[in-house]
């Protein structure tokens, strides 16, 4: 998975309910190093303990985004249930207490979250020419066949 490219147009299971976090941080301040660089590290260490206990933990997948100041780590989760108890474990337990002791309210980096609970049936995805990525990666990636065609039919919306 990651590297092959799938040629043709293909799509993700849709027979589960699952939970979509973004996560991420903002650098507010360039040079105040001191402060983003903590933010930024704590990250990769979390990402080990997910994919080393996917099942255990309910993880699915992920896709990472760096932007200039700007970066954003979509996450693709089993249940709520999941999420909320990894955020309860020890190591984001950590990384959280060590951010509010070390940057708390100052701007010179900000964090931000965002949280879709997903019933299944509910979402879609396109694929063209395209390794497996995104929801197909966490959902399953499968190929689009005439019953499944349009963005309407896979959201399980028409009927014949």
């Amino acid at each position: 998975m990651g590297k092959t490219i799938y040629n043709g147009r293909y799509t993700t299971e849709n027979d589960q309910s699952l939970v979509v976090f973004l996560i991420g941080m903002r650098i507010n301040k360039r040079l105040a190093v001191r402060k983003w660089l903590p933010v930024f590290t704590a990250m990769p260490g979390m990402i080990r303990e997910l994919y080393e206990n996917q099942e255990e933990l309910g993880f699915l997948s992920m896709e990472n985004y760096f932007g200039l100041r700007t970066t954003v780590m979509i996450t693709y989760w089993r249940s709520e249930e999941d999420l909320l108890a990894y955020s309860k474990g020890q190591k984001h337990l950590t990384a959280w207490k060590n951010f509010n002791r070390k940057i708390g309210d100052t701007d010179a980096v900000g964090i931000y979250h965002e949280t879709y609970v997903v019933p299944e049936g509910r979402y879609e995805a396109i694929y063209g020419n395209m390794p497996v990525y995104g929801l197909a990666k966490a959902a399953g990636h499968i190929p689009v066949t005439r019953e499944i065609r349009t963005a309407k039919k896979r959201l399980k919306t028409e009927t014949d």
